[in-house]
């Protein structure tokens, strides 16, 4: 025990005291702060776009241009002439516009015309062609196909009798929605507090996902170095391989520990700063739902899996080229829980999700996003045990093969590793 834990300790002082494992830790949370902030700061700073109306059908201008410059639809846009007019057809103005949307000419007040949109066609069922400076402009599209329709619509109720003071009350109408579920805090409304435990669920999904492979990563690259330059093999010296093996995992194990420490503390500065009432409520959800239990269950059992199972093939790697070789399949599978965590949050019991959940390496990630919506006690032992099981048999793959990597030499041998497994190298 003493060994183990004199490992564990030097593997874990080997990477705090580097400056890179500090900053790769807060590089994290700055990340998700500037994605998190990016957008809405990107559409504050954006200068309001100009955008041309051409309308050859007529009264269809100002409900395009009223839809343009509303605050409540998106960014206000700022409605210029249309250069060149005016038009005897919509390819004609789709051709003036051309020069001052690609940059070749400015527009008559010298600015940049970002957009210009024609309405042709049948008064009654008007077509639109938008013309962007940009390829994607889906704010402006959407804004402007609303607005036609609008404007079409009451055109026709009118037109079949209706006034116009008759088709403004009818389009005043919302209507009270109201969603209940016993699943509910009340057992009945649900409100915009019900959707935080699926919200905390899938973060805690991928906070799993990011702390399990990263603890796996180093431990990968601290085998691999130290097989490298022969530090195994004066540690098999005066350590069994379970010591080792155990050692390095339980010192990676607070690595990965002291990230999450400084994760969860820039999280709660994030949310105290935005809503210091939602930082007690997400505690909350995590002490009364039991979610702090999965977390620990399946961050448990999917670190020792990840951790014994990357250890196992440093020790059997010369490179880390190597190593990345052997694991790139693996990584590519791991995509899979990434694009079905999502579902979690509104498809909790998705048949395919719960078979994914069956399936050990993808069970501490997809189980952990779904302990919000409550899965049976029976599932969650079932994919705990499971998990847990596979684990064993890695360990004991590993403390019987890891000898063996560590004092071969060479490129990595799928017959050596069996070997190492049989027991059938040392006999050798």
């Amino acid at each position: 025990m003493s060994r183990m834990l004199t490992i564990a300790l030097r593997e874990y002082i080997a990477f705090v005291r580097t400056f890179g494992f500090w900053l790769s830790i807060c590089l994290m949370p700055m990340g998700l702060m500037i994605a998190l902030f990016a957008s809405g700061v990107g559409d504050r700073i954006a200068p309001a776009p100009h955008v041309a109306i051409v309308d050859l059908t007529g009264g269809y201008s100002q409900p395009l241009a009223q839809a343009l410059t509303s605050p409540g639809g998106g960014r206000p846009a700022i409605i210029v002439p249309a250069p060149g007019g005016p038009f005897a057809s919509a390819a004609a103005a789709g051709a003036a516009a051309r020069p001052y949307l690609s940059a070749e000419r400015p527009t008559a007040a010298g600015e940049q015309l970002d957009a210009e949109a024609i309405v042709h066609g049948d008064p009654a069922s008007p077509a639109l062609d938008l013309w962007t400076r940009n390829l994607i402009e889906p704010g402006l599209q959407g804004r402007l196909t609303q607005a036609l329709a609008g404007a079409v619509r009451e055109r026709r109720l009118e037109a079949a009798g209706l006034s116009p003071a008759a088709v403004a009350r009818a389009d005043d109408y919302k209507p009270a929605v109201a969603q209940f579920s016993p699943k509910s805090a009340s057992k009945a409304r649900v409100s915009a507090r019900d959707d935080l435990p699926a919200i905390v669920g899938l973060a805690m999904g991928f906070a799993l996902y990011a702390l399990t492979l990263t603890g796996a990563g180093i431990l990968l690259n601290s085998v691999i170095e130290e097989k490298s330059s022969r530090i195994l093999e004066v540690l098999l010296t005066s350590a069994s391989p379970p010591e080792i093996i155990a050692g390095k995992i339980l010192g990676a194990a607070a690595v990965t520990a002291s990230a999450l420490v400084v994760w969860a503390l820039a999280a709660a500065f994030l949310v105290s700063g935005r809503d210091p009432k939602l930082l007690g409520e997400v505690a909350g959800v995590l002490a009364s739902r039991g979610l702090l239990f999965y977390f620990a269950i399946y961050f448990v059992g999917g670190y020792l899996m990840y951790a014994t199972l990357f250890t196992t093939i440093g020790a059997f790697c010369e490179t880390t080229r190597e190593a990345q070789t052997l694991l790139g399949p693996l990584m590519i599978l791991l995509t899979v829980p990434i694009v079905f965590m999502g579902q979690a949050i509104s498809h909790p019991d998705l048949p395919l999700l719960r078979a994914l959940s069956w399936i050990p390496p993808f069970t501490p990630f997809l189980m952990a996003a779904r302990a919000a919506s409550g899965p049976p006690a029976w599932e969650v032992a079932g994919t705990a045990a499971l998990m847990f099981a596979v684990t064993a048999f890695e360990v004991w793959v590993a403390g019987r093969a890891f000898r063996t990597g560590a004092l071969a030499s060479g490129r990595f041998d799928l017959r050596l590793l069996l070997a190492g497994i049989t027991g059938a190298a040392e006999r050798a």
